[in-house]
């Protein structure tokens, strides 16, 4: 066993074991190396038990957020704690866990190839597994721009687009995820964004052949009943601290 690890305590510690302010810079940390590294512009909110939301700061790009750059602010965007600044796109936040108190987490940002099928305003199909962990029927998709989301009336109609999906693609902008706690979030996002990259190159290539559909939803909706794919975040968080262990500072 790594000593590093057998000193941290890490070596097996899923997303409920970390604290809150851990939990968001390792998403952080670990969906910028999945394609959602679009400079800083990007945003994660999780919703607390008291009712605010840990969200992370506006000035760092995903792959520098540690555990004690993580601000937190309430239901109106006021900071309550934290030496950063918030996004000026709070507001997709806060119309999000206003509208969907049972939705915890939500992940906003442009992925490299979730933002092309964004941009041409279309689903990608589902080819492999880890594509069809996100259900079809789950999927949204706003086929107008509506405006920046720093906007409040244009954020209300990103999260109009949310309805009952986990998933949702925002037509020239990027896309959104939701999830009632952080290892859902990962997994959709992670699926999300290998779902894009596998459409895109497939399609490329061209006689590609989209998952079955029984197939497809069967397996998308075993993944819903254990909640998360087992030890996906745990291992991919085992990863950034191996590289960074300041990641949980």
């Amino acid at each position: 066993m790594s000593t590093q690890f057998a000193e941290t305590g890490t070596l097996a510690r899923e997303a409920h074991e970390f604290t809150p302010h851990q939990q968001v810079a390792l998403l952080a940390r670990m969906l910028a190396r999945e394609g959602y590294d679009d400079h800083h512009v990007g945003h994660i909110s999780v919703r607390q038990p008291d009712d605010s939301l840990l969200v992370n700061p506006w000035e760092l790009s995903w792959d520098e957020v540690r555990a004690s750059d993580v601000m937190q602010i309430d239901l109106s965007g006021k900071v309550l704690a934290g030496r950063w600044d918030i996004t000026p796109a709070i507001h997709l936040h806060l119309a999000l866990h206003r509208r969907h108190p049972e939705l915890r987490v939500g992940i906003h940002h442009h992925p490299r190839f979730g933002t092309v099928w964004a941009a041409a305003g279309r689903i990608p199909p589902a080819y492999d597994q880890v594509s069809s962990m996100v259900r079809d029927a789950r999927i949204g998709l706003l086929d107008e721009f509506v405006g920046s989301v720093d906007d409040v009336t244009a954020a209300e109609r990103n999260i109009d687009a949310i309805a009952d999906a986990d998933c949702v693609f925002l037509s020239n902008h990027g896309v959104m995820v939701v999830a009632p706690n952080v290892d859902r979030a990962h997994l959709l996002a992670v699926a999300l964004e290998r779902r894009s990259r596998l459409a895109w190159h497939v399609e490329t290539l061209g006689n590609g052949r989209p998952m079955p559909g029984p197939q497809a939803i069967a397996l998308a909706e075993g993944i819903e009943k254990r909640g998360t794919f087992p030890h996906l975040f745990s291992s991919m968080a085992r990863r950034e601290i191996r590289i960074d262990p300041s990641v949980l500072t």
